[in-house]
């Protein structure tokens, strides 16, 4: 490892450690970070993650915060300026750790699965690419359902899994329908004020 090398991993490590306790007493987990040189200044940017998911006001308040516990210690970074990026991860994150399968329940995935597991009754150390609905997590093992046969795969089966990109997931057209059928129900009855609610959201 390179003298530069190694003094990027210290600055990350002293980074995730200055953060971490922010971050996690406001309720959410510290995915990943990176401090990448731009010309005079750095771009740091702090992935972060939660099972109810995060919306712009959560990415302002604990944009906030992480620059307080920056500014009160600028041997981390050092004086020169940086610009301050605080996202979620995209749909391209890997899942590895059980919260990120915990998250994605019910999200179309694909990952290589051990032989040996109870989705293929093989043995040995090979693996099979393997693409499949998540259906459960019960912290142990992660339920998959692969052309409406569901299987259960233990952590340890299963490498990182790769959340697939679908523009109409089940329970979103379900939910459609839902709607659909309260609009009609409410339109038969009279129109009111949320129809036109609805529809806007709809365009």
């Amino acid at each position: 490892m390179s003298a530069k090398s190694a003094g990027s991993a210290a600055t990350h490590d002293r980074l995730a450690a200055l953060m971490s306790p922010v971050i996690r007493a406001a309720g959410y987990d510290l995915e990943d970070l990176v401090l990448t040189p731009m010309g005079r200044r750095s771009l740091l940017r702090v992935v972060i993650d939660r099972d109810e998911g995060i919306s712009l006001d959560d990415v302002a308040g604990l944009s906030r915060a992480v620059a307080d516990v920056l500014d009160e210690d600028e041997g981390v970074i050092g004086r020169s300026p940086y610009v301050l990026e605080v996202t979620s991860p995209g749909v391209d994150r890997p899942l590895t750790e059980p919260r990120h399968w915990r998250r994605a329940v019910g999200r179309l995935v694909e990952v290589a699965v051990r032989e040996g597991s109870p989705l293929d009754g093989a043995s040995g150390q090979e693996t099979t690419l393997v693409r499949g609905r998540i259906s459960c997590f019960d912290g142990t093992a992660v339920t998959l359902n692969c052309d409406g046969a569901e299987q259960v795969v233990p952590l340890g089966d299963l490498g990182p899994g790769k959340v697939q990109l679908e523009f109409n997931r089940p329970d979103d057209v379900e939910g459609n329908k839902r709607q659909r059928a309260q609009r009609e129900k409410r339109g038969r009855g009279g129109a009111k004020a949320d129809d036109a609610i609805s529809s806007a959201e709809e365009k």
